[in-house]
């Protein structure tokens, strides 16, 4: 987030220069862009090199999953209801379906 955060800071103020400069949408992007990536790829590398981590870290499998606080009341309104009614099968594997009966 916080590399993020610096490449946007980078990038505003250079996108309103080139505005200002009457370079046009486009062409200010483009070149805010541009000189943006060069200055934080080459002095931030411990900040890229940390998001790049916490990608990793993100994507391997191995970090708990985000969520929301409606998906957690939902779920255990789901917990709570398989628990009063044991009866009940809920089988939502994408990889391996079965058919219904």
């Amino acid at each position: 987030m916080k590399y993020s955060l610096i490449r946007l800071a980078l990038f505003v103020p250079l996108f309103v220069v080139f505005m200002l400069l009457q370079l046009g949408a486009l062409m200010s992007v483009v070149f805010a862009g541009v000189i943006a990536f060069a200055v934080s790829y080459l002095f931030f590398q411990k900040q890229r090199d940390a998001a790049t981590a916490n990608l990793h870290h993100r994507f391997s499998g191995k970090a708990k999953p985000m969520r929301s606080a409606g998906e957690v009341q939902d779920a255990n309104a789901e917990d709570a209801l398989l628990d009063a009614n044991p009866d009940v099968a809920i089988n939502n594997d994408a990889r391996n379906p079965k058919p219904r009966n």
